[in-house]
């Protein structure tokens, strides 16, 4: 709760002292006398936006992420495999502290798991069937240390907080850009024309991708967080020995796209900046170099 307070508070913050700063130096008034706008009220609406869709996405992740893969929740385990996941994710929810998640697997041929949630005692962790057929129990163990570790670290809120942030400058600036152009480019003298459209959905789209930069260096940063507490759960040894199995998996994994930052391993189609995983020689070189034991937060 402390976390998320200091987020919450210090988005706030920034609001404000941005807006006061716009009217020390004046562009609060001349904005005002030249297109009418209210960069209070524009503010407000951006910070409720930002963060209302951002949390509506939290919310509802669960049943995203279970429409999105087909995972199936086990309600009674049916066999031994289903029963030692079940037995695994307890076990480790216990010593992280947190309330136990639902635990499912989901259809695919790749190596990958993922969890989610909107808070620490109400979250899910799912893993392939491609998983569980090709990683060991002690590796299997380290990846579901992995996913606990997410829960427990937070990691679902905190980013849910650091895109609420940044929808709310995207949002806000987007319309001023759009704003400014209508009048001082386009001479738009009252209402707000079609340029003022184009350029905020134009500057939505270049802000937003500015956006997801620092949205996947977090999300990059998190990863070698919940790689100690993996290690922490299940061993070091295992939890190197989990990444270095997806290492040599030539398949790239096939997660969702709203969910991939929450899964075991990431993809490698892109640039370094928009990955949402480090690459696995540095997760497994920062692993063997680091102490787990002060990496997992627990909830006692």
């Amino acid at each position: 709760m402390k976390r998320i307070f200091l987020l919450v508070a210090t988005n706030f913050a920034v609001l404000l002292v941005l807006s006061i700063t716009m009217q020390l130096l004046g562009v609060d008034r001349m904005l005002a006398e030249e297109t009418g706008m209210n960069l209070f009220g524009l503010l407000l609406m951006a910070g409720i936006l930002g963060f209302g869709g951002s949390f509506i996405s939290l919310l509802i992740s669960k049943w995203m992420a279970k429409r999105a893969t087909g995972a199936q929740v086990i309600e009674v385990p049916s066999n031994m495999a289903e029963r030692w996941l079940v037995d695994t994710v307890k076990r480790q929810a216990e010593r992280a502290g947190i309330g136990m998640p639902e635990v499912a697997v989901y259809d695919s041929p790749e190596i990958n798991a993922f969890a989610t949630g909107w808070n620490r005692n109400n979250a899910l962790v799912a893993v392939s069937t491609g998983l569980l057929q090709n990683m060991s129990q002690d590796e299997a163990e380290a990846v579901l240390g992995h996913e606990v570790s997410h829960v427990a670290n937070g990691d679902m809120v905190t980013l849910t907080l650091i895109q609420g942030v940044l929808n709310t400058f995207v949002i806000f600036l987007s319309r001023v850009i759009g704003m400014i152009v209508d009048r001082a480019i386009f001479k738009v003298e009252r209402g707000q024309g079609p340029a003022f459209f184009v350029t905020v959905i134009v500057a939505q789209i270049v802000l937003g991708i500015l956006a997801s930069i620092v949205v996947m260096w977090f999300s990059r940063r998190r990863e070698f967080r919940a790689d100690a507490g993996g290690a922490t759960l299940a061993g070091r040894g295992k939890m190197i020995a989990a990444l270095e199995r997806l290492k040599a998996n030539h398949e790239q994994p096939q997660l969702p796209a709203q969910i991939s930052a929450f899964g075991i391993s990431g993809g490698g189609g892109f640039t370094r900046l928009f990955m949402s995983h480090p690459p696995l020689d540095e997760r497994i070189a920062a692993l063997k170099s680091s102490d787990p034991s002060t990496s997992l937060r627990t909830g006692r």
